[in-house]
């Protein structure tokens, strides 16, 4: 039985270092890519803009564009799960200097509210214009950018689970499910209220709290 020679070890390294040198300048290019579409969004408060002003703004060709992306749509999902895993980010940690599972949820749910305002499309249109629409056109691909807020929420579920705060029936997941989606419609869905009906964070909190915590003092306050 013949073996086939395996490739030279010298080739093997040639062909690995070939490999990696391309994959990080496309890293690279998609950066560059993603960096001047979200100058254009932070510049106008909007995702209204052209692929060829991206490319020029980023001193790039359009082959190159077309090379990393289908099109907008999917430029601006990779912005999307962008924003989402940076929010993410901020929101863990302003948490992290409470103890109590349960006010590490209200810290979380009030965070959420804020960052999704209608105040901050302006600065944040991909999660309180672009995310809503897409929803209706392309759910798989909002569900994989929404993953990493979810699973926080479902942690900080879970651990108000284990320390007696929800109610003994409550599936820690989907409370966490829900309680996103309550608060980023809540805070995406508000724009242009009256003072008099306008909400804030801490009635959002109100609201959540109440669906899915035990009727106590240390858990639902006035």
């Amino acid at each position: 039985m013949t073996i086939p020679n395996e490739e030279p070890a010298w080739k093997q390294r040639a062909v690995e270092r070939s490999i990696k040198t391309a994959k990080v300048r496309a890293e690279q290019r998609v950066q560059k890519f993603l960096d001047a579409a979200q100058a254009i969004i932070a510049e106008r408060g909007t995702t209204e803009f052209t692929v060829q002003e991206v490319v020029d703004r980023s001193k790039q060709s359009l082959r190159s564009f077309y090379l990393q992306f289908d099109g907008k749509h999917e430029l601006l999902l990779a912005l999307l799960e962008d924003t989402i895993g940076r929010s993410t980010d901020q929101i863990r940690a302003s948490t992290s200097e409470q103890t109590e599972p349960i006010r590490r949820l209200e810290v979380a749910v009030q965070s959420l509210f804020d960052i999704c305002r209608p105040d901050l499309v302006g600065t944040r249109p991909l999660l309180g214009v672009f995310a809503p629409q897409l929803l209706l056109t392309h759910p798989a691909e909002v569900r994989v950018a929404h993953a990493p807020l979810l699973a926080l929420f479902t942690e900080l579920m879970d651990a108000a689970a284990v320390a007696g705060d929800l109610h003994p029936d409550a599936n820690p997941a989907k409370m966490a499910s829900m309680t996103t989606r309550t608060v980023m419609f809540l805070a995406q869905s508000s724009a242009g209220d009256e003072a008099s009906q306008r909400i804030d964070a801490a009635e959002v909190w109100q609201f959540c709290v109440n669906g899915f915590a035990i009727s106590d003092d240390r858990v639902v306050t006035d």
